[in-house]
């Protein structure tokens, strides 16, 4: 194919493919990073940007999404680079996928008619998709045959293990195909290991959005959203976040306890934020609920979804607790305390959260924890040597760099 102006050929497209179909703050944010990446080294590169669905985030600072099925008839027969860009991709099942991606108004009826009849939900979910894939967010050679080469950066897999053989067989015989493979936990790696696939280790791709976006994420402190909590909260605030899975009663009683104990005891207010409005992702009326919990004016909630808004938030804070990875990772990146907290139903098992903590934290830093615990974990998080934090940060960084640098150099065709 030519550019009909100079009659030069075009470059051929690398498409960047992800979970940025939807609201979650990590996957909005790969694209982002994998762009800034791919365009250090070639600016003119031919980039495009996929998911399962098309969609168009741009308004909450993500990017406009073309759907694969779309991406591959254009360039079946094209020597494409195909970039999964990172997250947890290699368990997402197709029922999980297609409930994603649905409005929020009718994913509970989905849920309702079709959760509870795995054969039934697995038949609706692939025909909503239009993929016959068991695991559609791990992309093979099958959607590219003529692919110059498939990649895969800082992907996770820490449940890998869990899912049934089908699905398992399907995910490891596409990463067998693939020309470079990094997962970002050292669990999705032995999982990896264990069956004849090797992985390089790095961190995952957020942990540079501090030093490639920070221009734009101290614009966005400074915008209203974030001035909003800063006047709310003259003694500083925690960013904190719980996913929709919380907000059953006695959950939201035993998490507001611990909230409300942490707030006392700091000083600090609690800015309730939400890390992805897909459904199963975050509720913000969950939070009015939990709010109601405290005592009057400890709580704020941060109604932004732009995932600069975001970032400036957790980089403007004095640290981040919740629920979500991505909220851990970018604290990690501006150095601030963090505390994951744990689903009751998670605490018995090691999920991601576990598995990267337990990867990239310092000893004693790796702060993970269920409901009850919480308090006191963020106390001792709060506590820790400000410098040490900036010091992991900058590591941290400087690791994900010298990782990603062959796939980088790959995608561009150095």
């Amino acid at each position: 194919m030519t550019d009909a102006r100079t009659h030069a050929p075009m470059p051929r497209p690398i498409v960047v493919f992800g979970a940025f179909d939807r609201h979650n703050f990590g996957d909005l944010l790969f694209a982002h990073v994998a762009e800034r990446l791919i365009r250090e080294r070639r600016p003119n590169a031919r980039l495009v940007f996929a998911g399962l669905a098309a969609r168009d985030l741009r308004a909450h600072g993500g990017h406009g999404v073309a759907a694969l099925a779309s991406v591959a008839a254009r360039w079946r027969d094209a020597p494409v680079t195909l970039l999964h860009a990172g997250g947890e991709l290699l368990t997402c099942d197709a029922w999980e996928a297609a409930v994603m991606l649905m409005p929020p108004e009718d994913a509970q009826a989905c849920i309702a008619r079709y959760g509870a009849r795995a054969d039934e939900r697995s038949a609706w979910a692939r025909a909503t998709l239009g993929v016959d894939a068991r695991a559609p967010y791990v992309i093979g050679r099958e959607a590219f045959p003529h692919a110059a080469s498939l990649c895969f950066d800082a992907v996770g897999g820490a449940t890998l293990d869990a899912r049934d053989p089908d699905f398992r067989a399907e995910v490891l015989t596409k990463l067998r195909a693939a020309d470079d493979l990094s997962v970002r936990d050292a669990r999705t790696q032995a999982i990896l290991r264990a069956e004849g696939i090797a992985a390089r280790l790095v961190p995952d791709p957020v942990t540079l959005v501090a030093e490639l976006f920070d221009a734009r994420i101290r614009q966005h402190a400074r915008g209203a959203a974030v001035a909003n909590v800063r006047r709310a909260s003259p003694r500083g605030y925690l960013a904190v976040q719980c996913s929709a899975d919380f907000g059953d009663d006695a959950t939201l009683a035993r998490l507001a306890r611990q909230l409300h104990a942490l707030s006392a005891g700091s000083g600090l207010g609690i800015a309730f934020f939400r890390a992805g409005a897909a459904p199963w992702h975050d509720d913000i009326a969950v939070y009015g609920r939990l709010a109601a919990r405290m005592r009057q004016g400890a709580a704020i909630l941060f109604d932004s979804l732009n995932v600069w808004d975001i970032c400036a938030l957790i980089a403007a804070s004095a640290g981040f607790v919740g629920s979500s990875l991505h909220g851990r990772i970018v604290a990690m990146a501006y150095g601030k305390p963090r505390v994951n907290v744990l689903h009751p139903d998670d605490a018995a098992r090691t999920g991601k959260h576990t598995a990267y903590a337990q990867t990239w934290e310092g000893a004693g830093a790796a702060r993970v924890v269920p409901i009850d615990d919480l308090e006191a974990a963020a106390r001792d998080a709060l506590n820790a040597e400000a410098h040490a934090l900036t010091e992991r940060a900058s590591a941290l960084a400087r690791t994900y760099r010298a990782g990603v640098a062959p796939l980088t150099r790959k995608l561009v065709g150095e």
